[in-house]
C-alpha cells in the first residue's frame, strides 16, 4: 500500500493527539473524532464518526477511560499501526477499494476473513495462507481474523510479519501466552491477541498489559450465559482485565434466538458506555460493518480443510477450497452480484 498524504497527514495527527491524551484525554478524544467527521469521505467513515461524535458527548461515557487507559498501557507503535491498519488501511481506503472491485469484478466482497487454523494448517498450508491475505489486500481485504485453539500462536506469527499493512485479530488460549510469545509479539505493530476468557486469562493479560501490548478477550458463551451478557455482569466482570474488545463468538449448537439476544445486548452496552471495554458479536458486528461499507451483508469463514462457511445472501452449498481453489475464486463463486446492480 502507498503511503498517501492522506494516510500520513492523519498519521501525524494521531501521534500527536496521543501525546497530549495524558494532560486533557476528554478534549484531545472529541478534537480527533471532530477532525475525522471532518476529513471522512466514505460510508463506513462517516457513519462511525458520527455515531461516535455522539456517543462522547456523554461526560461520563466508560470510553473516555478506555482509552486513557489503553494509551497509557499500550505502546505507543503499537497503537499508532494497528490503529492506522484497521482504522484507515482496512475501513477508509480497504472500504473504498472493496466497492470498486466489487464494481468491476461483479461479486461481493468481505471486509474481513475468518480463518480456522489447526495444528496441520500451521504446518502444511502457511504458503495457502500467505497467498490468501495477498489476494484479499488486493480486493481491499485488511483485516484478518485467526482462529488457533490448538496451535502454537507464533507459528502464525509469519504470516502477520509478511503483511504489515494488514490488522491481525489472532484468537488463542490464555495459557499459550508465556514469556516467548510475549517477547516474539512486541515486535508486531500489527497484531492483536484475543485470549480466551478462561483461568488462565488474568494472568496472561497481565503479562501483555506489563509488556504494553494491545490484547482483547473472547467470550464462548452458551445458552447458560446469556442472562450474564444481557444484565451487563459479564462486562463488568471482564473490563477488570483491561481488554480492548470482549469478542462475544457463540458455542457449538447455540440456538439463532440466543445469538440474536446476545448481539441486542452487545449493541445496548455499546450504546450505554458503561463499561472500559468494546463488545463485539463475531457474526451480527462483522457483518454490520461490511452492510454500511457495501449494503449487503458479506460474511466468510475458512475450516482448518480450507472449506468455506458463510453467513448473508451466500448459498448454503458453494464447491471451492481456499487451498485448492484460492480465495478471490472462492468469494466470486459465494458472492456473485445480480446483473444490472449498481452502488452509490
Amino acid at each position: 500500500m502507498e503511503n498517501t498524504m492522506s494516510r500520513l497527514l492523519i498519521e501525524t495527527t494521531v501521534r500527536q493527539t496521543l501525546k497530549s491524551l495524558q494532560e486533557d484525554p476528554k478534549r484531545s478524544i472529541r478534537n480527533l473524532v471532530d477532525m475525522a467527521r471532518q476529513f471522512s469521505g466514505g460510508r463506513f467513515q462517516n457513519a462511525f464518526f458520527q455515531t461516535a461524535h455522539t456517543m462522547l458527548k456523554n461526560e461520563a461515557s466508560a470510553y473516555y477511560a478506555l482509552v486513557q487507559d489503553a494509551t497509557g498501557h499500550i505502546g505507543t507503535e503499537h497503537l499508532v499501526r494497528f490503529g492506522m491498519n484497521l482504522g484507515y488501511n482496512s475501513c477508509t481506503w480497504g472500504a473504498r477499494r472493496i466497492r470498486a472491485n466489487e464494481e468491476a469484478l461483479g461479486f461481493n466482497i468481505p471486509w474481513t476473513v475468518l480463518l480456522q487454523v489447526d495444528e496441520t494448517g500451521a504446518s502444511l498450508h502457511l504458503a495457502e495462507y500467505q497467498k490468501m491475505v495477498e489476494e484479499g489486500e488486493q480486493l481491499g481485504i485488511y483485516t484478518w481474523m485467526l482462529f488457533c485453539p490448538a496451535v502454537n500462536p507464533q507459528k502464525l506469527f509469519s504470516l502477520v510479519r509478511s503483511h504489515p499493512d494488514s490488522a491481525f485479530f489472532l484468537f488463542c488460549p490464555a495459557g499459550a501466552v508465556n514469556a516467548s510469545l510475549t517477547e516474539a509479539a512486541q515486535t508486531l505493530c500489527n497484531l492483536m491477541l484475543v485470549l480466551h476468557l478462561d483461568e488462565a486469562a488474568g494472568r496472561a493479560c497481565a503479562r501483555l498489559r506489563e509488556a504494553r501490548l494491545p490484547y482483547s478477550v473472547r467470550l464462548a458463551y452458551s445458552r447458560s450465559d446469556a442472562s450474564m451478557i444481557e444484565s451487563g455482569e459479564a462486562f463488568a466482570a471482564v473490563q477488570r482485565l483491561h481488554p480492548v474488545f470482549t469478542v462475544l463468538t457463540p458455542r457449538p449448537g447455540c440456538s439463532p434466538w440466543i445469538r440474536k439476544a446476545v448481539c441486542e445486548a452487545a449493541a445496548e452496552a455499546r450504546r450505554r458506555q458503561a463499561y472500559q471495554t468494546v463488545p463485539w458479536d463475531i457474526y451480527y458486528d462483522t457483518c454490520r460493518v461490511d452492510r454500511i461499507i457495501s449494503h449487503d451483508a458479506c460474511w466468510l469463514c475458512f475450516d482448518p480443510e480450507g472449506d468455506p462457511q458463510f453467513g448473508g445472501h451466500a448459498p448454503r452449498c458453494v464447491p471451492g477450497n481456499l487451498f485448492r481453489d484460492g480465495l478471490t475464486a472462492v468469494i466470486r463463486q459465494a458472492y456473485p452480484k445480480p446483473a444490472g446492480e449498481t452502488r452509490s
